[in-house]
């Protein structure tokens, strides 16, 4: 296998996972953000305030894209087990 094709592999999983974590990291950084402004708008301090809503937003947003986020990673999964013999040199 040359290494200009596992740099493209390399490369393709790695927008595959920026692709896969963006629709839950941006809610919660959005929730984290405005939780934050409300704490120091009111002075509470309270740590494990903010874990409470970014915990939902995480498992809101799974449940609204995970469909689109396991048709991804399956797509992926079975583009590489497809191309696994022109991978190792068995396919012309």
């Amino acid at each position: 296998m040359e290494e200009t094709l596992v740099l493209e592999i390399g490369q393709k999983m790695m927008e595959v996972i920026v692709m896969l974590s963006m629709p839950l990291l941006l809610p919660a950084l959005v929730v984290g953000l405005l939780v934050g402004m409300f704490q120091a708008a009111t002075q509470i301090n309270e740590m494990t305030l903010s874990f409470i809503p970014k915990l939902a937003i995480v498992a809101l947003m799974t449940v609204v894209f995970g469909p689109w986020m396991l048709d991804v990673w399956l797509g992926f999964t079975r583009e590489l087990f497809q191309n696994i013999p022109v991978l190792i040199g068995l396919a012309g």
